[in-house]
């Protein structure tokens, strides 16, 4: 049965937000069916919970049902001439990482140290460093809340963009992700991001093993304060709160122009480019460390607004909101948030956060 009144910020990243009117945490795929149940026999609305790693909750808290989804299970075997990885949704993403790295097995190499669970892994198309999700995901189990249903997605089927899903756009709160099944395959790593190719030149690495990749992100990621530490401060944030823009090479061409400089940017293969967020934010008056109150930007990221240690959701929002602005003011183009807001209905400022925009 479910408990009443939770507090949730202990169970989030950021650390910030009310109570759960209602909580639950689910273990097996039965659980997670008998919440939905219970959820339409009271009609109490139902909000999944994941690893808590990329989501703002409001301070009024969420009046529903919040389902944490803790299915475990960590399972390899071969399948179509690669090797299978299935994993539970509760189980922790980096651990997954680090096994099939251990095997020797490639394609998620660059996407250690990312913290949370498998299951949020499809609905953000996690990526980092070169990969994403999309790239080895074969299968995700889920249950249809509109049935009630046991379903299997195929890859195609979860219709993929740039950080991104259909979990996020048009079946956003559909489905609830049971687990997730990648394939994997012996093989070099990806070695394709500046940051990683320098990481391992600076270490003298030739010719870089998969664990030589893992090695290099993680150091990349704990430099950036994007690798869980209780005692860094830096870390209590959701992680990048924006994404990388990506535009049209005239339009990149423009704003090298209209800069009379270098502006960065990573050429995709169909020939837009991905401009760093983190180099919009610290030029438009942003700085490492930038300090609103009980908020403020990671020391070191621009990336990260973090919590310093007494804010609340409210100043989250307004920081963002902020940063946002004065991004599109300065280059015209709207930053896109990453994590999930919840408990913020028809808040204007969340809202103008949600906004595509231009740019």
């Amino acid at each position: 049965m479910p408990q009443a009144d939770v507090p949730l910020a202990p169970m989030t990243t950021l650390g910030v937000g009310g109570h759960a009117r209602w909580f639950m945490r689910a273990t097996t795929v039965e659980d997670v069916a008998a919440a939905r149940q219970w959820c339409g026999d009271t009609g109490v609305p139902l909000f999944v919970l994941g690893g808590g790693t990329n989501v703002v909750v409001a301070d009024g808290g969420v009046d529903g049902l919040v389902l944490q989804i803790a299915i475990r299970g960590v399972d390899f075997h071969p399948r179509g001439g690669k090797t299978a990885l299935r994993l539970g949704a509760g189980e922790p993403w980096d651990a997954a990482v680090a096994a099939a790295v251990s095997r020797g097995l490639a394609g998620v190499e660059c996407l250690s140290g990312i913290p949370g669970s498998a299951g949020g892994t499809p609905v953000q198309n996690v990526g980092a460093y070169g990969q994403e999700v999309a790239q080895t995901l074969a299968e995700v189990t889920v249950i249809d809340r509109l049935s009630g249903d046991v379903a299997t997605l195929g890859g195609a089927e979860c219709k993929f963009g740039y950080r991104t899903s259909r979990f996020k756009r048009e079946d956003r709160g559909r489905f609830v992700v049971c687990d997730v099944l990648f394939e994997l395959s012996p093989g070099p790593p990806t070695v394709s991001y500046p940051d990683v190719l320098d990481q391992l030149q600076r270490r003298g690495v030739v010719t870089p093993t998969l664990s030589d990749v893992r090695d290099a992100v993680l150091s990349i990621r704990r430099r950036k304060g994007m690798v869980l530490d209780p005692s860094d401060l830096d870390t209590r944030s959701v992680g990048s709160f924006f994404m990388n823009p990506v535009v049209s090479a005239d339009r990149h061409a423009s704003l090298v122009r209209a800069a009379a400089g270098p502006v960065p940017g990573f050429v995709l293969p169909e020939g837009q480019v991905k401009i760093p967020a983190a180099w919009l934010i610290e030029q438009s008056g942003f700085e490492r460390g930038y300090e609103s109150g009980a908020v403020g930007l990671s020391s070191k990221h621009p990336l990260a607004i973090v919590n310093r240690g007494a804010a609340a959701a409210r100043d989250v929002v307004a920081l963002a909101g902020l940063i946002k602005r004065q991004v599109a003011d300065r280059f015209g183009i709207w930053l896109r948030v990453e994590p999930a807001f919840v408990g913020f209905e028809n808040d204007a400022s969340v809202a103008y956060l949600l906004e595509a925009g231009g740019g």
